[in-house]
């Protein structure tokens, strides 16, 4: 189960997801960011908490990152280790903003 901590504050959403990020819960991230995208001009991505991610994951933030392209910025915070990696791996280390 994928849990998703939820904080927008003058235009900046940070959402955090904890736990694994795949197949079965990536909908839940991709209909965040869907319903917040909107109202914001930065989209933080906080991924301490997140443990796994796979291609559905990936899916998900890449159509944030363009979604965002068009209305603003979206970072990416706190990626672990294993993340990081699957990051490097996939080329999504230059594709996103990551910190």
């Amino acid at each position: 189960m994928l849990q998703i901590k939820k904080t927008v504050t003058d235009g900046k959403a940070i959402l955090a997801p904890a736990g694994r990020l795949d197949t079965l819960t990536s909908p839940e991230l991709d209909a965040a960011v869907k319903e917040t995208a909107p109202k914001v001009d930065e989209l933080i991505l906080d991924l301490a908490e997140l443990e796994y991610i796979s291609s559905a994951g990936l899916r998900v933030l890449l159509a944030a990152q363009k979604t965002m392209a068009v209305r603003g910025k979206m970072t990416v915070k706190n990626p672990n280790e294993t993340v990081s990696e699957i990051f490097e791996v996939t080329g999504f280390s230059d594709i996103l903003n990551i910190e």
